[in-house]
């Protein structure tokens, strides 16, 4: 919408915005780690939530005195998941889905209080993540380093950048905490949107939707497709399947710790290592960028809605490049299509018959046993996968009906 209405938020609204994002992502990077993948490398005790987990007998590895400290860790991290929550509850109206951002900025007022409360939680957030999340995954890491050769992918990475620092348009998003690129073929290179496109081969749309950009992006299913596999569409950049997410953001932001990972980072243990880091390294500077709030500053502009346009919104969420593209005309919804980080990893092959990321990541794994298949699961799962996300298509059971009616005015 900012796009599409030719609006820049002032620095309040950039920085609310930066606060709460980095909340959400201080808790998605918990979440992920204790509550969806460590229970593939913690043995639990025998009761729910940790029951059923595959084992094959040389699934857990950790001494007992560690993977029981990690075990008690688990509630502990689902209390700091709550409270980061919380914390983006401050500024952002509710968690999630917050209800504050608008074209323009966000609807919240700053206050003292507010400022002060964000702080208290970011301090025992980052404690944490310090002392907690970044030993344990540091354990697991030690561990498990077998882990480093399974799961590699694609080893090419997507980002479209987040966290603004400055109020300036920068097409190129130059000015953004994690930047923008496309690390392919072991280079790095500027990313450019027009070089997106969907393709729909081996997913249960119509052919003639594929290969379009977002922005020209069209959604018509077809469940009885010859060849097809998948919801889900097969963007590709410049023809290459890329892979996103944490790591993706760390290695084309050159962090020196994954750098130094070399090969090694495109891997199980890779993702989690960099989910890891990047969780830190947010929850640091939120600590800078809520002291950059200025009291009685606005936090939004007016913005009148365009009769005509076209917007492009390129973000990164906790999952991995999030990218909108909305045309309106005559004051309506024209076309809006999302790509999701979820669409580039989860996505089927596409015409020329390359695999996408996560099918990249499986050929070839070693299955110790078919009917505990470990490896799978966490080759998978340190994707963060969420394939709700990744789908285009909503049924609407008896959507041949009004189900409600509204007089907007």
């Amino acid at each position: 919408m900012d796009d599409a209405f030719g609006i820049t938020p002032p620095p309040n609204g950039r920085i609310i915005r930066n606060l709460v994002q980095g909340a959400n992502y201080v808790q998605s990077h918990i979440l992920h780690f204790f509550h969806l993948a460590a229970l593939d490398f913690v043995k639990g005790p025998e009761t729910a939530p940790f029951i059923p987990r595959y084992d094959n007998g040389d699934t857990y590895r950790l001494p007992k005195e560690v993977n029981d400290a990690v075990v008690g860790h688990y509630i502990t991290a689902l209390d700091m998941r709550r409270k980061a929550h919380e914390m983006g509850v401050v500024f952002g109206g509710k968690m999630p889905h917050t209800t504050v951002y608008t074209p323009g900025g966000v609807t919240d007022t700053p206050t003292p209080e507010k400022i002060a409360l964000f702080k208290q939680y970011l301090t025992e957030l980052t404690d944490f993540i310090t002392n907690v999340y970044i030993p344990v995954a540091l354990a697991v890491v030690d561990v498990y380093s077998d882990n480093f050769e399974v799961g590699v992918g694609c080893k090419n990475f997507l980002a479209y950048g987040v966290f603004p620092l400055t109020d300036r348009k920068d097409p190129k998003g130059g000015n953004q905490f994690l930047p923008r690129g496309a690390f392919i073929n072991g280079k790095l290179q500027p990313m450019d949107a027009d070089k997106i496109k969907e393709e729909v081969r081996y997913s249960w749309y119509a052919n003639e939707t594929g290969g379009l950009h977002p922005s020209e992006g069209k959604t018509v299913p077809e469940l009885d497709k010859k060849n097809g596999y998948s919801w889900v569409k097969s963007p590709r950049y410049d023809g290459y399947a890329m892979e996103v997410g944490p790591l993706a953001r760390l290695v084309v932001a050159r962090d020196p710790e994954v750098v130094k990972l070399g090969d090694k980072a495109y891997s199980v243990l890779g993702r989690h290592f960099a989910r890891a880091l990047e969780c830190l390294y947010v929850a640091q500077a939120m600590a800078e960028w809520v002291d950059q709030i200025v009291i009685g500053e606005p936090a939004f502009l007016p913005y009148d809605v365009c009769k005509e346009g076209r917007g492009m919104g390129l973000t990164e969420a906790p999952r991995g490049a999030l990218g909108h593209w909305i045309e309106i005309e005559n004051y309506r919804i024209k076309n809006y299509q999302a790509v999701v980080p979820s669409t580039w990893n989860l996505c089927p092959r596409d015409a020329q018959g390359q695999l996408g990321p996560v099918e990249q990541a499986l050929v070839g794994t070693a299955v110790k046993d078919p009917d505990n298949p470990v490896e799978l699961v966490r080759i998978v799962r340190s994707f963060d996968p969420c394939l709700a996300c990744a789908i285009h298509v909503l049924e609407v059971k008896g959507a041949s009906k009004d189900l409600k009616r509204f007089r907007v005015v």
